[in-house]
């Protein structure tokens, strides 16, 4: 994604929280882009508006509020893309066309499969080494 950045834009992993002004949500994301002025600040809250990318990686935890809070706060603060990996269900969606009901466009492709992410990126990832990481192992009970 970082070759596709947009000019002055800054490719991020957290520790950053994100704050939605009319929102009670504060979230912070797995991997986010935002203009390389909103990282100017001595705190760790951001404004969530300055976002133009976010991407999460589920958990059995919280993979609930990633496809359903997140999509819509998200959606509501005008990100213009919302990328969601689905690691239990091993397939990637992208979310675009902000909107106050949260995304009106989405796509959804299983891990493997390339994804077009739409502008202002207007890139394909490339998911074919994507996968879910491996468990814990189980052992054999005894005999």
């Amino acid at each position: 994604m970082k070759p596709c950045l947009p000019q002055d834009h800054r490719l991020s992993i957290g520790p950053f929280l994100y704050v939605f002004p009319g929102d009670e949500s504060a979230y912070g994301p797995d991997i986010h882009a935002a203009h390389q002025q909103a990282f100017e600040t001595v705190s760790n809250h951001l404004d969530g508006e300055a976002l133009v990318f976010v991407a999460e990686l589920t958990s059995r935890a919280i993979r609930t509020d990633d496809l359903t809070d997140k999509v819509a706060v998200y959606g509501r603060a005008g990100v213009p893309i919302y990328l969601l990996l689905d690691m239990q269900e091993q397939q990637s969606t992208v979310f675009w066309t902000p909107s106050v009901a949260g995304y009106e466009s989405h796509c959804t492709q299983p891990f493997g499969e390339a994804l077009h992410i739409p502008k202002p990126f207007d890139c394909t990832l490339d998911t074919t080494g994507f996968r879910a990481p491996e468990g814990p192992a189980k052992k054999n009970p005894a005999p």
